[in-house]
């Protein structure tokens, strides 16, 4: 978490806020959560950039400056914000990196636990970063020939190849659960192993989770915000994720829970996925 509907939310949400606006100066609480980049050479960087866009690849919010680009992963607690007043003392407490715009208001990338990362890339390095990460699922040219060309070529489980961002960009293990139960698909099956037909059902059920989790603004299960502070919905919608134990609502088989195939939580249905 993020995944792909939360960060596509994050970034539509602020998304008006910042376009067009410049960063008169930034400060950054804490080093670790940088790559490749150092505190003072950030900071100058950011100060007089004007932000010239924002878009979402993979699980990064990427804001473009100039012939720079910010990109933010905000990993498992990770947040972007836009604040109309001063930081109140508990929203400041985890505020890691912080940019004054123009318009008097703040750009806050906040994380509490420090597990996302922000890179500093000028247009070469972002170019190099972005060929390595796989297509798009929501894109107009994500045809089933494409997704069976990336991803059912691997030896992986499928689970782990839906997740493998270098094969398949955005896919994390709550929407990888979730497309696997609605398709069928046991979750340990080697990719490669799978029917035409078998793809075809992952290719559209993937589509339509994803669509379906962006219009629900993300699944808020533990520490995901959207970019105007409030939780997702889409985790009402959950079938599979988070239920281990439970009946299945297909069979009402117990579902099954494993961390055998990639030590994160794997929920599925014995009986209803094959």
């Amino acid at each position: 978490m993020p995944e792909l509907p939360e960060v596509e939310t994050i970034v539509r949400d602020i998304r008006p806020a910042v376009l067009g606006r410049t960063v008169l100066r930034a400060t950054l609480s804490h080093t670790d959560v940088l790559r490749g980049v150092t505190r003072p050479t950030l900071l100058r960087g950011l100060a007089g950039a004007t932000i010239e866009g924002l878009y979402r690849r993979a699980k990064h919010a990427v804001f473009v400056l100039g012939k720079r680009r910010l990109v933010v992963q905000p990993g498992m607690t990770g947040a972007l914000l836009i604040h109309d007043l001063p930081l109140s003392e508990e929203e400041a407490r985890y505020a890691v990196l912080r940019a004054t715009l123009d318009d008097g208001r703040t750009l806050v990338y906040r994380d509490v636990r420090r597990l996302g990362t922000l890179l500093w890339l000028d247009a070469k390095g972002w170019a190099s970063y972005d060929a390595a990460l796989g297509p798009e699922p929501l894109e107009e040219g994500f045809t089933l020939e494409v997704m069976r060309t990336n991803v059912g070529r691997t030896r992986q489980s499928i689970k782990k190849a839906l997740m493998d961002q270098k094969l398949l960009a955005g896919v994390g293990n709550i929407y990888a659960n979730e497309a696997l139960f609605a398709a069928g698909i046991d979750p340990s099956r080697e990719a490669r192993r799978l029917s035409i037909p078998e793809w075809d059902a992952l290719h559209r059920e993937l589509g339509r989770i994803l669509s379906a989790a962006v219009s629900g603004r993300g699944s808020t299960v533990r520490d995901y915000r959207t970019g105007t502070g409030g939780k997702g919905k889409f985790q009402l919608s959950l079938l599979v994720y988070g239920r281990e134990g439970e009946p299945c609502v297909h069979c009402g088989t117990p579902l099954a829970g494993t961390h055998a195939l990639d030590a994160r939580i794997t929920v599925f249905c014995h009986r209803c996925q094959v």
